[in-house]
């Protein structure tokens, strides 16, 4: 193996936090032809155009609802505190929770700073600008318990992207298991306490993070478990939970698509029955009524 492809080995573990360092089975090239000094995960995080960023913020900002101004504001009070706030941010589908996370990323992002947006499942990560799964960003692991800690090194570079982050956005938080948000808060202080050891006994280390999702939605699935299993697994049965502070989008932000009025009603009558659907409001169809009761 040339010493080219080390390099390109080497660079693709960096990508992922790691270095060709932790692999000593592996064929290593000298350490001039390695560059040890340059964190990657840092330039990307920070390789963006900054007039562009704000041109987009600006644009954002503009069309952002009031509901949405709201949460904007306390979230950035909060970022330039490092109180290490944790905000749940519950909508239904179109009541623009992504748009607020891109209003919040281009914001931060347009002053230099680290923000970093992870969701729970890979479709759901890839809607924002720069998005990971969570498990993929911070070395979660698979299977949690009470002690869990994300494998995450004090030496590696994913440590000091992360003592260097300002924001970090997890949506579709609710399907995900409520130890995998204390694993994250454990490992998260253990991290910051090099940096203030007053962030070591902060939620997150003081960094704010900030959930979305419906809970109307996918709930964690717990093999073979029963109601009871399920809802303890969620966030709102975490001890995290009693911290956070909750903001409610109602405002379904495709009513604004409307070219008419009447398009205007065809959308709030859709978005009423999804919400109804989601609510067990709608009346059963009159198939099932028949199949459950029987025959008279």
């Amino acid at each position: 193996m040339s010493y080219w492809e080390d390099l390109e080995i080497d660079d693709l573990l960096r990508a992922i936090g790691k270095s060709l360092k932790n692999y000593t089975e592996l064929p290593q090239p000298p350490l001039t032809y390695l560059h040890h000094g340059t964190n990657n995960l840092i330039i990307e995080e920070t390789n963006y155009n900054l007039h562009e960023m704000k041109v987009e913020h600006d644009s954002l900002l503009s069309k952002c609802s009031e509901e949405q101004i709201h949460v904007y504001n306390k979230v950035l009070d909060s970022v330039k505190a490092k109180q290490g706030d944790l905000f749940f941010v519950y909508g239904s589908g179109g009541c623009g929770k992504n748009f607020l996370w891109r209003t919040l990323i281009a914001r931060l992002r347009s002053e230099g700073e680290i923000v970093l947006p992870v969701a729970s499942s890979r479709i759901a990560a890839t809607l924002m600008p720069g998005g990971r799964t969570a498990h993929s960003r911070f070395k979660i692991p698979i299977v949690l318990d009470d002690y869990s800690l994300c494998n995450i090194g004090h030496n590696l570079d994913i440590a000091e992207l992360i003592r260097q982050t300002k924001l970090i956005i997890w949506d579709e938080a609710p399907m995900q298991h409520r130890y995998a948000f204390e694993c994250l808060d454990r490992s998260l202080k253990d991290i910051m306490k090099a940096v203030d050891p007053v962030r070591a006994t902060l939620p997150f280390g003081g960094i704010t993070v900030v959930l979305g999702g419906d809970f109307k939605q996918i709930l964690p699935v717990i093999t073979q478990g029963d109601r009871g299993q399920i809802v303890s697994s969620c966030i709102t049965r975490s001890q995290l939970w009693s911290i956070c502070t909750v903001f409610l989008l109602i405002k379904t932000m495709r009513l604004n698509q409307g070219q008419s009025q009447e398009e205007i009603d065809e959308l709030t009558k859709f978005a009423q029955w999804v919400l109804d659907a989601g609510d067990g409001k709608l009346p059963l169809p009159e198939l099932y009524v028949a199949y459950a009761t029987g025959p008279e």
